[in-house]
């Protein structure tokens, strides 16, 4: 199998054995190369073969929701590995950029409110609330 494995010709869809599919997953599953190294090491014509491959025989939860969650940047797939540091300043970076945004959106609305409508916006202290306890009627 391994002499079949590294030769670099084009190949048909006919031509792809099961066991030579679940190889090429296991090498992209296990990180050794990425999907579209594997179809350049090994010939593969279609750009999402292997995806294709990696969602039916994977073990990766290809789910509309699990990949939702990724792409949030939350650890899904091995919650109960720690982060390496990089990937902690890496998810870090993604909240503070978030946060960035939703401070300027937030601003951007104030000074809507206070140019357009005349609105004074009042920043809340903290540990305040909004409503009083007592009421005169």
């Amino acid at each position: 199998m391994e002499g079949v494995m590294n030769t670099k010709r084009r190949r048909s869809q006919r031509d792809y054995s099961l066991a030579f599919k679940l190889a090429v997953v296991g090498q992209v599953e296990k990180g050794e190369m990425t999907y579209k190294q594997a179809q350049e090491r090994y010939g593969i014509q279609g750009r999402s073969t292997v995806l294709t491959w990696l969602r039916k025989h994977g073990q990766q939860d290809w789910s509309p929701m699990a990949l939702l969650f990724v792409r949030k940047g939350a650890a899904m797939a091995k919650p109960d590995l720690p982060l390496t540091p990089e990937q902690r300043i890496k998810e870090l970076e993604q909240q503070l950029d978030e946060a960035s945004q939703k401070a300027q959106f937030f601003e951007s609305v104030v000074d809507v409110l206070q140019k357009d409508y005349g609105c004074r916006v009042v920043k809340k202290r903290s540990g305040k609330s909004s409503h009083k306890s007592g009421s005169k009627a």
